[in-house]
């Protein structure tokens, strides 16, 4: 698994682990990096099946194994003690993680997250997946941009967006990769076991993301014992992209003021490279 470190400068700061929604990019988080690594270590990485994590996932794969391979990873560089923050399927690895290795994680921010599916977030995806079965990556790709963004601000980065639209299509990760993490995704329910999560959480949602309602980060905020829960007016599923600048003062301000628990010295390989 593919894994960079930021952040050297801060020997002893929290390590905060930045994990990806579907498409498992790291790369995803590169408009919180700078604000994050001023006062933190930070690992992103590819997830497994993605990018230069580059693999083919066996049927059956799980989030289970989705938490077990990145806590695996973070051992073998010596991280025995982490913060998660993670967007949508990033999220839900964190809050497995959390459930798996309770001592190993300290806080967790999920962004987009959810207790159990939404019966509308089950319809995108299968409109999603009915895209990319009968239509082809080219129509998955295009349409993916729909359900991450709010209509205005995807009006004023057409540009943009097609230029990620062409890179995507290079570099898509197999359609039966990501109908197996989708799968993972669609089928992962924490409402039998959401109280075991003592740790502190904060729950960011945006009040108009047209995939996973509002709404499910406040059910998930009922079932979690030690949850914070922050709403964003605009920005649609992916607004720590669109609105990057209010995003990351929110997730600064909880981090910065937040007693994190299980903490120990945490350590770090030397040699890793910079972002």
């Amino acid at each position: 698994m593919h894994l960079e470190l930021s952040g050297l400068q801060h020997p002893q700061a929290a390590v905060l682990v930045l994990s990806a929604g579907l498409g498992g990019l790291g790369s995803f988080w590169l408009p919180q990096l700078s604000a994050l690594r001023e006062h933190y270590r930070v690992v992103v990485y590819d997830q497994r099946g993605t990018g230069r994590s580059a693999d083919s996932l066996p049927e059956g794969y799980s989030m289970q194994q989705m938490a077990t391979e990145l806590a695996d990873a973070l051992a073998q560089h010596h991280i025995r003690q982490f913060d998660v923050i993670g967007h949508a399927l990033g999220g839900m690895i964190g809050l497995q993680l959390a459930l798996d290795y309770p001592e190993r994680v300290s806080r967790l921010v999920v962004v987009n997250g959810w207790l159990s599916l939404d019966a509308h977030t089950r319809r995108c995806f299968q409109v999603r997946q009915d895209l990319l079965l009968n239509v082809g990556v080219e129509a998955f790709v295009r349409a993916q941009p729909l359900f991450l963004y709010p209509a205005d601000w995807l009006s004023e980065n057409q540009a943009r967006i097609e230029a990620e639209d062409s890179l995507q299509v290079a570099h898509f990760q197999g359609t039966e990769n990501l109908l197996r993490r989708l799968h993972a995704l669609m089928s992962t329910d924490f409402s039998q076991r959401a109280g075991e999560i003592t740790q502190p959480v904060l729950l960011v949602c945006s009040q108009d993301d047209l995939l996973v309602p509002w709404t499910c980060s406040e059910t998930l905020y009922q079932a979690l014992p030690a949850a914070t829960l922050k709403k964003m007016r605009w920005g649609g599923h992916a607004m720590s992209v669109t609105d990057s600048s209010a995003f990351n003062t929110l997730l600064l301000d909880w981090l910065n003021h937040t007693r994190p628990v299980n903490v120990k010295s945490p350590v770090m390989e030397p040699s890793w490279q910079n972002l």
